[in-house]
């Protein structure tokens, strides 16, 4: 028999060797609430234009001017981590969003994580939106993991009101300084290492993951002592519809300005994404000995590792996820 409680189903312990997984279902609750919780996650941009575009045009300019300066005050306010309100809106967002897909997460062996140990989850695909990964940071409590944060681009934390809700999402900059304080401070962090890079790379009828070249995350788990781990998002791919531009200049403009010129809707033509079921799945860490000063030999070697256990966990999990003929190039 299998223990279940707060969407978690857990086999019991056992003193065996045999891979112990666990596993949790976000529940679903009143579509009133997944909707706010959606409005508030992904809404906060749009919101964020239309104050803009609206102050603008309704307001006098000295009214507008207002609106500005008091969002140029909250691009540069501290942030409190802490708030108490805002964790609670925190808990609130992924209580709801969990059960909006539903969204499970999935671990293949629970026991092979330490409680005092900080991890690198490599996180994929980045999809049109990596929403998975909000959802694994705020919902792996049922796992030893003790912290863990999602690594993003510094932008975010110079956006107004985004900033602030992010920082209560447990997102964090992806910087190199800050990647190394939060795994010597014992925090889990979850990367995603094609980046909106690997956007422009997406196709219709197949994953893609944009990792040959991407060894920069794992250098820093070995100069740190984070077991690497690997992670596909199941069905994240089809929470959106979008198209975009092909061709070498798109590619070229992709790389200057740092994301992928695309459109991309949801439910109703909106940024709501679709009700698609999502299936995250969490393979055993890659452990290797800490090096401070690891060569470029010795960083390809577990960064073929982590391509290899990648690829192994999509195949072994892709029939279970519904997507029993899709297939997964690693570019």
């Amino acid at each position: 028999m299998t223990e279940e409680t707060n969407g978690l189903r857990r086999p019991p312990l056992s003193s065996s060797a045999e891979p112990t997984p666990a596993e949790y279902t976000g529940k679903r609750g009143p579509p009133f609430l997944e909707f706010i919780a959606i409005m508030m996650w992904l809404g906060t941009l749009h919101f964020l234009a239309f104050l803009v575009v609206a102050s603008f045009v309704l307001l006098p300019l000295s009214n507008f001017l207002m609106v500005i300066a008091m969002l140029l005050v909250l691009t540069f306010i501290p942030i409190n981590d802490n708030c108490k309100w805002g964790l609670a809106l925190a808990r609130f967002i992924f209580k709801h969003v969990g059960g909006y897909f539903p969204a499970t997460i999935y671990v293949e062996d629970i026991k092979a994580f330490d409680p005092d140990r900080a991890y690198v989850f490599g996180f994929e695909p980045h999809s049109v939106w990596p929403m998975g990964a909000g959802i694994l940071a705020n919902l792996t409590s049922f796992m030893p993991i003790k912290k863990v944060k999602i690594l993003a681009s510094s932008a975010v934390f110079r956006t107004p009101l985004i900033r602030h809700l992010w920082t209560w999402l447990k997102v964090s900059s992806v910087t190199k300084k800050n990647f190394i304080s939060l795994l010597k401070n014992g925090c889990s962090c979850i990367v995603i290492p094609g980046g909106v890079q690997e956007t422009f790379f997406m196709k219709h009828d197949y994953e893609v993951a944009f990792l040959k070249t991407r060894k920069g995350f794992i250098r820093l788990a070995m100069e740190n002592d984070a077991p690497v781990v690997p992670v596909f998002a199941f069905g994240q791919s089809y929470v959106y519809k979008w198209a975009k531009p092909q061709g070498k200049f798109f590619l070229k403009l992709s790389r200057a300005i740092k994301f992928t010129p695309m459109i991309f809707w949801g439910a109703f033509w909106s940024f709501v994404p679709f009700r698609r079921p999502m299936l995250m799945v969490i393979g055993k860490p890659i452990h290797f000995k800490k090096n401070t000063t690891p060569s470029m030999e010795e960083v390809s070697v577990v960064h073929g590792q982590f391509l290899e256990a990648l690829q192994s966990l999509f195949d072994r999990h892709k029939e279970r996820a519904g997507y029993p003929n899709l297939e997964l190039q690693i570019i």
